[in-house]
């Protein structure tokens, strides 16, 4: 089946080619901006992550240190209080 086009053939692809180029290096590039988003995304991400082990690290070495502070105090009041008797 042939075609009827308003204009000759090598004219409309003349004037489609540049077209077409344009619109796959537009692609091409808006890809590329959204691959570059997503790996940004999931850097910050694991950034957040990762901040937040550190954290919940910290916090627990944090408890233990108060902990082992009141620990050896009691334990410095309850042998004055013995020595005491």
């Amino acid at each position: 089946m042939d075609y009827i086009y308003e204009q000759p053939s090598e004219e409309l692809f003349a004037g489609l080619i540049p077209q077409y180029i344009t619109s796959m290096l537009y692609h091409a590039m808006t890809e590329s901006v959204a691959a570059e988003q997503a790996a940004r995304m999931t850097a910050m991400d694991s950034a957040t992550n990762n901040a937040s082990d550190m954290i919940d690290a910290y916090t627990l070495l944090m408890n233990r240190v108060r902990q082992a502070a009141i620990t050896k105090e009691i334990i410095e009041i309850v042998s004055g209080a013995a020595a005491a008797q």
